[in-house]
């Protein structure tokens, strides 16, 4: 039997490996029951509820809310809140991407 426990990548080559292969499972999902069925095998429910958490967090902050009112309204730390925010405003543009979409 197993611990359950995740053995971290050996070398960067692998992280991006097992990152590349995470993406390409999602782009190969055509509908949103296949992406909720892979999300929900994949992910616990801890994850999921966290992942939702900072979308939730950066729709909020996109919308110019100040992030004690964020906090109070998602349950957030004002950590989370902060390095939400902070990926909105500098990371790669996912976050981006995802709320405009949400917006058309």
């Amino acid at each position: 039997m197993t611990s359950g426990k995740v053995n971290p990548a050996e070398t960067k080559l692998e992280t991006v490996a097992r990152f590349d292969e995470l993406v390409d499972a999602f782009v190969r999902l055509r509908d949103p029951e296949s992406v909720a069925a892979f999300l929900h095998d994949v992910c616990t429910v801890n994850e999921l509820d966290a992942i939702g958490q900072r979308l939730q967090v950066a729709r909020l902050v996109d919308e110019g809310l100040a992030y004690q009112e964020i906090s109070r309204r998602t349950g957030a730390s004002t950590a989370t809140v902060t390095r939400v925010a902070q990926w909105l405003h500098h990371g790669e543009g996912g976050y981006r991407q995802v709320l405009k979409q949400a917006r058309s």
